[in-house]
């Protein structure tokens, strides 16, 4: 029988401003063996696991995967009936004072966080697709691989993915800047994160500040209002994953919610306020309030399935809107195209920017402002396109 325990300042070592270390204690048959976590807390940071720090989330997830990995370790010293080997153990859950030449394996490092991170079931989902990618890169894979060098080749390889069209005959194209710029965000939060638990001693996009921006105008799709009509004349079958796509998708499109803000409604929620439902509530992902008006293309969404808002996985949600927008000859339909549509469809019809921004829960104007600015670049391209049509026809 073995257990194990994390130990705060065994040496006795910390006073008030003093830090004092966290190990992990391993108990065999009354042998304790001791491994280093690399971490160190002021006595008043710690109860029984890290607390009042900014950080602490991060360090406890940290100290959980010691502890697990600590296990998986001693478990297979005692089932081979061999002796505890505590350089083994440490070699094992890669954690001491090397640094970026550490023999961990980051892919395998990323995988272990994904479950532990405090974000919502959307933004994990996105840190999954990071770690599909990087498989497939498959040149960064280990620590000594994290470089800024590697990073630069990484983001080469990444614009040059062709991405999969469900139309027939649709022309290829590559994976969006924006999409590219979401790549770079997780992958630069997991390397803050691997700096915070001391894995590495500095992260490789500190001397790529300023490396990898978003277009402002990349990534911002959204409907004209003859795609828009298209969606609200299709009626697919009653009861068909096809109807309950379409149906959440002009649900969104008509109160401008996120997928998973849309998933929670509660018709509960809404109160009479003249002849509208409102409700003032707070984005699920941000926290960041929003005002909800229930537009009657939303209405008729809610009576025809009982007044709830259809609950659909969000994997199969993008597919079957794929699905539905290659009927329809839409190109690319996915859950935020309807979110972004909202937005567009809200500025042309007169709506305020400030107002817009209450609508969509942006928590500062300049998020709000790009679909204004897509707008007119949108104008200006068209301008451009019949200036030089008229050219054509006066030469």
């Amino acid at each position: 029988m073995f257990s194990t325990a994390v130990i705060f300042d065994r040496r006795g070592k910390s006073d008030k401003n003093k830090e004092g270390a966290l190990e992990i204690r391993i108990t065999i048959n009354r042998k304790s063996y001791f491994v280093g976590t690399g971490m160190k807390v002021l006595p008043k940071h710690w109860a029984g696991a890290v607390v009042v720090r900014p950080d602490a989330d991060a360090l406890n997830a940290r100290l959980g995967i010691i502890v697990r990995r600590v296990n998986e370790k001693v478990n297979e010293f005692i089932e081979a009936r061999k002796p505890i080997d505590v350089a083994i153990i440490k070699e094992y859950i890669y954690i001491g004072t090397k640094g970026n030449g550490d023999s961990g394996r980051f892919l395998e490092w990323i995988k272990e966080q994904i479950p532990t991170l405090q974000v919502s079931d959307g933004t994990r989902r996105h840190y999954e697709l990071l770690y599909d990618r990087l498989v497939q890169y498959g040149k960064i894979r280990t620590w000594q691989d994290l470089t800024p060098q590697a990073i630069y080749e990484w983001d080469a390889w990444l614009h040059a993915i062709i991405k999969p069209q469900v139309k027939k005959g649709a022309k290829e194209k590559p994976v969006s800047v924006g999409t590219i710029y979401n790549y770079h965000k997780y992958m630069r939060f997991m390397c803050n994160r691997a700096k915070v638990f001391g894995i590495i001693t500095e992260s490789p996009y500190a001397s790529l500040v300023g490396k990898f921006k978003k277009d402002p105008y990349e990534n911002i799709e959204y409907l004209s209002e003859e795609d828009m009509r298209k969606i609200l004349d299709c009626h697919p079958l009653p009861g068909t994953g096809l109807q309950y796509a379409r149906d959440l998708f002009v649900f969104q499109m008509f109160t401008g919610l996120a997928y998973s803000d849309a998933q929670a409604f509660d018709i509960k929620d809404y109160r009479r306020d003249g002849g509208n439902m409102v409700h003032t509530g707070k984005r699920i992902k941000t926290g960041v309030p929003f005002v909800s008006v229930l537009l009657p293309p939303a209405i008729d969404v809610l009576e025809r399935n009982g007044w709830k808002v259809p609950q659909i996985d969000n994997t199969k949600y993008n597919y079957t809107l794929k699905t539905l927008g290659a009927a329809l000859g839409i190109e690319n339909m996915h859950s935020h195209l309807a979110r972004h549509t909202f937005a567009t469809y809200m500025l042309s019809k007169g709506v305020k920017v400030q107002n817009l921004m209450r609508m969509l829960g942006h928590k500062e104007i300049k998020q709000t402002m790009k679909y204004a600015k897509v707008l007119a670049k949108d104008v200006r391209e068209e301008y451009e396109r019949i200036g030089e049509e008229l050219k054509k026809g006066t030469t």
